[in-house]
């Protein structure tokens, strides 16, 4: 049974960080001017619209890149 206690909390916890992740980028998402960064494509078609915001993605990766590897060195104490 304690493997499914342990499986439990971790499932809790990931919840809780997804839940978290979703209301931040929520809320950067209702920022004005964040959708018009250099580095966006945009094709528009015919009722469709397709935004591909590649300069953006780079960034995030850079940060939770360095973000995770802080928090590994940490952890690895």
């Amino acid at each position: 049974m304690d493997g499914l206690d342990a499986i439990g909390k971790w499932l809790i916890i990931a919840g809780l960080v997804l839940a978290v992740t979703g209301g931040i980028v929520w809320l950067l998402g209702r920022l004005p001017g964040l959708t018009q960064l250099p580095g966006t494509l945009r094709i528009e078609g015919q009722g469709v619209t397709c935004v591909f915001p590649i300069l953006a993605s780079i960034v995030l990766s850079i940060v939770l890149t360095v973000i995770l590897n802080l928090v590994a060195r940490l952890l690895n104490r």
